[in-house]
């Protein structure tokens, strides 16, 4: 449960004030220990947070981006437009307006600060398209970057909602699954021989073919042809009927890789965890630098 948490609020973990929060508490009881404290917490929130950057960095960077229709089972990268997956469009917890997914929060003022009164995320599945195909998209234990956000306040209430809406162009790293939901068996030595009885029940088409003596019959080296190109256009056919009835999936790695969904360009998100990864590695340096004075210091 932890990781899935850390998956979904790792943007804001990395973004958060924690490490401003830390020096302002250092600054306000400014003793040794306190202090101690205080830079201690901020180097290990940043070497955590510059080597989680520094991971999916280089996971987007060496992942290479697939094709739906061609992509290989396993680990890989996909770009494409999103779309609903089925009628009655999702609809968004907050604003009740269309979407792929959505996740929501409300906040009561709490003298300077805000409390969370609610929260919570869809789960449901969607479509990703490209030019060679479609796949099914499950968001769920997902990390979701997306540009559309939207927060209001009313009354004493703040509501914040983040979405991700049809034909956004997403960028998607995870589990690539293909499953076949056909029940029909595929006889292939029966298709083939169906195939050859009506290649020979039009002779003169099979002797234009593959005659290539031109004497009027078929010798066994080009019967042979003619079955081995039997036997190609039966593979094809077997490709597209099980094709028929596969459908695939793209969700939570099992071995605990990146699983990420982002309306952000893998340019941008390569930028942006490169400039997380450097700020952090700077707070770190700092945060050494600020133990070493408190300790020749103090």
């Amino acid at each position: 449960m932890l990781t899935n948490w850390l998956r979904r609020e790792y943007a804001k973990l990395l973004t958060s004030g924690a490490q401003l929060l830390l020096l302002f508490i250092g600054m306000r009881l400014n003793t040794r220990p306190v202090w101690l404290v205080c830079l201690a917490a901020i180097a290990l929130i940043s070497v955590f947070a510059w080597l989680s950057s520094l991971y999916r960095l280089r996971t987007i960077r060496n992942t290479p981006t697939s094709r739906i229709a061609s992509a290989a089972q396993g680990y890989i990268e996909l770009e494409g437009r999103g779309a609903q997956f089925c009628d009655p469009p999702i609809l968004s917890q907050l604003r009740h307006q269309p979407c792929l997914w959505s996740r929501y929060r409300v906040e009561e003022r709490d003298k300077s600060d805000w409390r969370t009164l609610e929260s919570g995320e869809t789960s449901y599945s969607f479509m990703l398209r490209d030019e060679t195909g479609e796949c099914v998209i499950d968001p769920e234990h997902a990390e979701i970057i997306t540009q559309h956000c939207d927060q209001w306040q009313k009354d004493n209430f703040r509501y914040t909602e983040w979405k991700l809406i049809e034909q956004d162009l997403l960028y998607v790293i995870g589990q690539f699954r293909t499953h076949s939901d056909g029940i029909l068996a595929f006889d292939k030595r029966q298709a083939l021989s169906e195939m050859l009885a009506d290649w020979k029940a039009d002779m003169p088409a099979l002797l234009a073919r593959f005659d290539l003596d031109k004497d009027g019959q078929l010798s066994p080296d080009e019967w042979e042809l003619a079955r081995q190109a039997a036997k190609r256009e039966v593979e094809k056919v077997e490709g597209d009927f099980q094709a028929q009835g596969a459908t695939s999936i793209v969700s939570q790695p099992q071995d605990g890789q990146m699983f990420l969904i982002s309306n952000i360009s893998q340019a941008h998100l390569s930028r942006r965890y490169l400039l997380w990864g450097l700020a952090h590695l700077i707070i770190f340096f700092g945060a050494l630098g600020g133990l070493g004075w408190v300790l020749n210091h103090h």
